[in-house]
């Protein structure tokens, strides 16, 4: 089994129904999520992972703990990941004949989902044949995957009214470097969506407070800085340096504050999001090309 397709179980009804669906943490409704497939060369689709390539590898020294670090791993889960179908590398030429982007595929197949150079100006372009519908008065944030650093080009983004657009949205990367080759691998990530509630943003209202105005916040404030004095930073370098271990603070991912008072109790470590459900008799996808399952 490739990653691509782990998550994806048949169910029996209605493509797409959430009959099957157990209510959400909180106990409300789940809110539906469809991607209606248009051609047949559909990239796979799931929930985005908490772990990136690069994290494990800087873990393992003494001074790096990307997966210690909650905040990016929440961000990194939280969306839903489409990922490139067939392995190619990618030339910002930018050439004044019209040349701009030059793709080379690694195998060649009919039908297969590669990008374009629709745009020109360095821009590599997936015209993705999924069409996604939110629930009323919900966006969809189409995004690079998070926390994704890629050498020489960086993911573009921007929001659609997935409620009732009857257009497909494509998602594209653009160059930062000229005639630096990128390439692409399959079940790479190339984009990540992510429901919005349309006018949320709106709603909050912006306000600058001096600390001192909030006598406990102040307060905890003050001792969170202590944990973090540069004394206490000297001392934790020298045990570093003596090939020591030094103690993880913590506090904020067991969700308590540094002076031991609890935070809320619906504090996050994790996301759980559902994987998307194929439809009852999946058609067989002329546009996969990958080479790890046919070589299997």
């Amino acid at each position: 089994m490739t990653r691509r397709d782990a998550g994806f179980g048949e169910l029996p009804g209605s493509p797409f129904s959430l009959a099957h669906v157990s209510d959400t943490p909180n106990g409300g409704t789940p809110r539906p999520l469809i991607g209606f497939i248009t051609r047949d060369n559909a990239p796979p689709i799931g929930p985005a992972p908490i772990s990136r390539a690069w994290m494990p590898e800087m873990s393992k020294t003494r001074t790096g703990w990307p997966n210690r670090c909650l905040p990016m791993l929440i961000a990194n889960q939280s969306g839903w990941e489409l990922r490139n179908p067939c392995a190619f590398t990618a030339t910002w030429m930018g050439q004044d004949d019209g040349v701009d982007v030059i793709i080379a595929p690694h195998q060649r197949n009919t039908g297969q989902l590669l990008p374009t150079s629709h745009f020109g100006n360095g821009i590599l372009t997936w015209h993705l044949p999924m069409l996604f519908r939110t629930p009323p008065g919900y966006n969809l944030l189409v995004r690079g995957p998070a926390n994704y650093p890629k050498d020489a080009v960086c993911a573009l983004e921007g929001i659609v009214e997935t409620d009732w657009t009857s257009a497909s949205f494509s998602m594209s990367w653009k160059f930062t470097r000229k005639l630096m080759p990128v390439r692409f691998e399959v079940d790479e990530p190339i984009c990540m969506i992510v429901p919005q509630r349309r006018g949320e943003l709106e709603e909050f209202a912006p306000e600058l407070r001096s600390i001192e105005s909030d006598a406990e916040l102040h307060r905890k404030y003050q001792v969170f800085l202590g944990s973090r004095s540069k004394a206490k930073q000297m001392e934790q370098l020298t045990r570093l340096n003596a090939g020591e271990q030094v103690q993880w603070q913590g506090d904020y991912t067991r969700g308590r504050h540094t002076d031991g008072d609890a935070g809320p109790p619906d504090h996050q470590t994790r996301r759980h999001l559902r994987s998307f459900v194929q439809p009852r008799r999946p058609e067989h996808r002329q546009g996969s090309c990958d080479l790890r399952a046919q070589n299997g």
